[in-house]
């Protein structure tokens, strides 16, 4: 089948790739020519385990290749599969016309009879938007079916979830179009969860909003703990072992959600009730208590050493999650930016990262985490990497001023537990320090 994947930065790069190594014949379509050069040579625009030797080995067989011509790469395509990462402002509100209007750029190339899946992440009713945008733009001339599969995509896991789904959720109008995408997915999976097209769109923003939710709802109860006396992953495991709540569920205290996936589907659900006239109450308070938890690391830093002005913190891990070498929304970011407004140095250290993007200038850079950690006065552990479990800690503290350590998550514990240096202060959400 051929198979047109229009927009390729992570998203649409990780679904191009995977669909060549299921033995479709796949066009990767982007406007941006210096996108297209890089991935015509085998490198993807972001860093993705994986990824790179994926698509070099699509190339290879000559099942994947890029454009920049939409003719080319619609041209006798079955699927017109539309994948790019909707860009997000500052308060997560999504710049939705981006990708519509790159969508709108294909409509003269649409042939007759060809399905178009929305993946981006767009609000409810998006489809339907398009398909009156294309019905208006060329009225009883050609049927082009429009449908939603809202996007799985995991940073550092991307290709094995689309790869190997727990399932895939799919929203058509049309028993044909059931037909081709149940064709398309087949070398992947047959849990296919089929819906109507806005009731799909609809699944993507509740699963996101109730992920959001949880995480909001063990933060606050974490930081009560953290008054009283109580272990907040001790609570975490009475919840999860209540068979109406169960262990999968998303209640493990810890550091606010960042990166803009679910805060655009908060933001999404709480337009839609301002468009409908609807009082939604639920998703402002979700965000409002999200961005009063980002600031936990900044209170507990100020109330440690009485104020940050003057003082150095190390931070280990500055991109948004482990596996991936992305800035963008990254809370460790943010942190130190709001660590240097406070007028503290940051000594930063991430095994992905030789250079700094020059917006972020004033954070110093470090070769090493003993180098981060030099005469500083507090180490914050930001990004996860497992690089970090393997460090010395006892002689990398005894290079800081103060042995203060904050681990918002717990993440080295084990080997905090194994220091035999004495006055390491060890604060984590949930749990007196």
């Amino acid at each position: 089948m051929k198979v047109c994947v229009v927009g390729l930065w992570h998203l649409g790069s990780v679904t191009a790739a995977c669909l060549s190594s299921g033995g479709h014949q796949v066009y990767g379509l982007d406007f941006d020519a210096q996108v297209i050069d890089g991935l015509s040579q085998g490198k993807a625009p972001l860093f993705e385990p994986g990824l790179d030797e994926l698509v070099q080995k699509g190339i290879q067989a000559q099942t994947l290749r890029f454009t920049t011509d939409p003719e080319l790469a619609a041209r006798d395509a079955a699927v017109i599969w539309l994948t790019y990462d909707t860009p997000v402002d500052e308060d997560d509100r999504a710049d939705v016309d981006y990708v519509i209007e790159r969508m709108s750029r294909l409509f003269p190339y649409l042939q007759n009879g060809q399905e178009v899946l929305v993946s981006s992440q767009l609000p409810a009713g998006s489809c339907r938007r398009l398909q009156e945008m294309f019905e208006k733009a060329y009225p009883n001339q050609k049927t082009v079916g429009f449908s939603c599969s809202p996007e799985n995509l995991r940073l550092g896991k991307a290709i094995s979830v689309f790869t190997q789904p727990d399932r895939v959720v799919i929203g058509t109008r049309t028993e044909k179009s059931q037909a081709v995408f149940k064709e398309l997915l087949s070398p992947f999976t047959d849990r296919i969860e089929w819906m109507g097209v806005e009731s799909a769109e609809m699944t993507k923003h509740a699963l996101n909003a109730f992920l959001a939710t949880s995480v909001t709802f063990i933060n606050e109860i974490a930081v009560l703990c953290e008054q009283v006396g109580a272990d907040a992953k001790e609570v975490e495991r009475g919840l999860k072992t209540e068979a109406r709540i169960g262990p999968k569920a998303y209640l493990g205290p810890g550091g606010a959600f960042a990166g803009g996936t679910l805060a655009r589907d908060i933001a999404f659900l709480s337009q839609l009730g301002e468009k409908y006239q609807q009082p939604i109450h639920i998703f402002p308070a979700v965000k409002a208590s999200n961005d009063a938890h980002k600031l936990w690391h900044l209170r507990h830093l100020e109330k440690s050493l009485g104020g940050v002005r003057g003082k150095t913190i190390a931070v280990w891990g500055l991109t948004y999650k482990p596996g991936t070498n992305t800035l963008r929304r990254s809370s460790a970011i943010e942190l130190c930016q709001s660590l240097l407004a406070q007028g503290a140095k940051v000594q930063a250290h991430d095994p992905s990262l030789k250079t700094l993007p020059g917006e972020f200038s004033e954070i110093q850079l470090c070769a090493s985490v003993d180098e981060a950690a030099q005469n500083a006065d507090a180490l914050v552990i930001a990004t996860e990497w497992p690089d970090y479990k393997n460090v010395r800690l006892n002689e990398t503290l005894q290079k800081m001023n103060n042995f203060l350590v904050l681990d918002a998550n717990r993440f080295l514990a084990h080997e905090i537990s194994s220091v035999t240096m004495e006055g390491v202060k060890y604060i984590t959400i949930g749990k007196s320090s």
